[in-house]
């Protein structure tokens, strides 16, 4: 077998159907153009049409199958559609991401409830209904599937001003954890991806110069992460051959950045 085959063998997701939501986002946008590139139909969902169309476009150009479809991550009905229009084209399910998320710099002491209902609304309550719509259509079709929810640094280590987008991050990898227990017996994979800094509209507003200073000096690669970096360990994670044995982890891309301490 030459190198591609044996690539194509181990990551290759032909004949897959994978859902990102949140693909119309920059780091959601890579996600999809990934799993596209190894081969899945991939559905993007998001709020914004204009974008979703651009991702779809760009899988397309690169050769690969995709559509947008609208949907909100926190809305139980637009999830269900969703399912619908996916048993009405007679796909199964075989990847989802969880991916939309949002941010906030308030200092802690200045948070509001609505700030806090807000936040967990769509980093926490929208990966719970991924988990449970499409998790529920993998189970009862009997997929091999791999669900990743996209966690973050600052769910495993204390990062400043970003505290209830920290709270959130640490329940979707205790979240990841439970379920990869209780659905593995089932040929559902349940693991989190936990990127680094990579600029993308949820964390711009937190990226001041001095924290950026900060980042660098922690960073022993000593740049930013650039969203195509994290494609490798999307498609390990998706991957039913790669990534078979692989459950219940929270695979961390972040330049060395939790290797640092002094």
């Amino acid at each position: 077998m030459d190198s591609a085959g044996y690539l194509q063998k181990l990551f290759g997701l032909d004949g897959k159907t994978a859902v990102v939501i949140g693909g119309t986002g920059v780091l959601g946008g890579a996600f999809s153009e990934a799993l596209a590139g190894a081969g899945a139909h991939t559905v993007v969902v998001g709020r914004n049409a204009e974008r979703g169309d651009a991702c779809v476009q760009r899988i397309v150009d690169a050769g690969g199958t995709g559509e947008f479809f609208a949907a909100d991550s926190t809305s139980r009905d637009d999830l269900e559609s969703l399912v619908t229009h996916l048993q009405t084209s007679d796909r199964e399910l075989h990847v989802l991401v969880n991916g939309a998320g949002i941010n906030s710099a308030t200092p802690f002491l200045e948070i509001d409830d609505d700030e806090w209902e807000r936040i967990l609304n769509v980093n926490l309550r929208g990966v719970r209904l991924g988990c449970q719509v499409f998790g529920a259509y993998m189970l009862e079709k009997k997929t091999a599937g791999s669900i990743i929810n996209i966690a973050s640094l600052s769910g495993i280590t204390a990062l400043s001003r970003v505290y209830t987008y920290a709270a959130t991050k640490a329940a979707v990898i205790n979240m990841t954890q439970n379920l990869a227990r209780e659905w593995a017996s089932q040929g559902v994979r349940v693991n989190a991806l936990s990127p680094g800094f990579f600029p993308a509209e949820q964390n711009r507003k937190v990226l001041t110069p001095d924290r950026i200073e900060s980042i660098m000096r922690h960073t022993p690669i000593d740049r930013f992460g650039s969203p195509e970096e994290l494609a490798g360990a999307i498609l390990l994670m998706a991957s039913p051959q790669a990534g078979s044995f692989l459950t219940g982890e929270n695979i961390v891309v972040d330049g060395g950045f939790m290797a640092m301490t002094i």
